[in-house]
């Protein structure tokens, strides 16, 4: 007789009701039941948000007094969807980080990140450096970029890592307006670093992107220090 192997099946709470009724009228103390449920292990948000980060910024703090300060603004404007749920980020300010290469902006981000849920609020995100958002947006078969423009002008919170590495043209220029402009009326909070200085961003993305983001950020310049090179200096 040939045995079928199963896989262990979860106990749902009906049928551990009719086992507990059960056991009670057999005199039998309901104790050795509960060793039959797993208690699931604790997984707390910031263990979930740092899943979702790559391995290099899982563990990446921030530490620059503007990028705290930003982090405390998104969380006080912070909403709770109905009476006694969770505060979401729904809107707030914008950050724009500008430096050298290795000045650590991108770790300052994703730190920001962490920040605001250690805080206690749930956010949903994304990250992407400018480079891969346009190659995503690219008209190509199969692919409804506008659909993804939609999506990514929408997120509640955007990490737009690079912008200016990607190569200038008139279409990257509309796509970005198209962005920053959606994000700009609606007050969704946005980080993004540039290795570009800022008084540079006007000839690369056009007086339109840079008047938006003049208006929705703070911006905040990197001293000088590439600090990759510095670390291995060391």
């Amino acid at each position: 007789m040939r045995t079928r192997n199963r896989e262990p099946q979860t106990l749902g709470e009906g049928t551990l009701d009719r086992m507990a009724r059960i056991l009670a009228a057999r005199n039998i103390a309901p104790a050795a039941v509960a060793t039959l449920v797993d208690e699931p292990e604790p997984f707390s948000p910031l263990d979930a948000l740092s899943a979702g980060m790559p391995p290099r910024y899982q563990a990446a703090v921030a530490d620059h007094p503007q990028v705290l300060a930003w982090a405390r603004d998104v969380a006080e404007a912070a909403v709770a969807p109905s009476r006694g749920a969770r505060r979401q980020v729904t809107t707030g300010p914008s950050l724009l980080m500008a430096g050298v290469v290795g000045a650590g902006k991108t770790h300052q981000a994703y730190g920001a990140v962490r920040q605001l849920v250690q805080s206690g609020v749930g956010v949903r995100w994304r990250a992407t450096t400018a480079a891969d958002l346009y190659a995503d947006l690219r008209p190509r078969p199969g692919v409804d970029s506008e659909r993804e423009l939609a999506a990514v002008s929408r997120c509640p919170l955007l990490i737009i890592d690079d912008l200016g590495a990607a190569k200038a043209s008139e279409w990257v220029e509309e796509v970005t307006y198209r962005l920053i402009n959606r994000r700009y009326n609606y007050e969704l909070p946005t980080l993004i670093t540039t290795n570009l200085a800022i008084k540079d961003l006007r000839a690369y993305l056009g007086d339109r992107v840079t008047s938006r983001l003049a208006q929705m950020t703070t911006r905040v310049e990197f001293e000088p220090v590439d600090r990759r090179r510095h670390r291995t200096a060391a």
